[in-house]
């Protein structure tokens, strides 16, 4: 599935945490989190949430490509 319906809740994209520099959140209703933290009050900010990087596709090797010319 492309996209997902429930999104696993985390403090790092709740609406209502704010980053701090040490990679903690601070939330208004448990204090200082830690990003992967959640509570029951977490608010999805779809904003806050980076994708994962795709993976780079593999090299070829300089030999292999006459292998592929007609």
């Amino acid at each position: 599935m492309l996209f997902q319906h429930k999104i696993e809740p985390r403090c790092t994209y709740c609406k209502r945490g704010r980053p701090l520099e040490d990679g903690q959140v601070v939330c208004p209703k448990r204090g200082i989190m830690s990003p992967s933290g959640s509570c029951r009050s977490f608010s999805y900010d779809p904003l806050k949430r980076v994708p994962p990087r795709p993976t780079a596709a593999p090299a070829i090797p300089a030999g292999s490509l006459e292998d592929f010319t007609l």
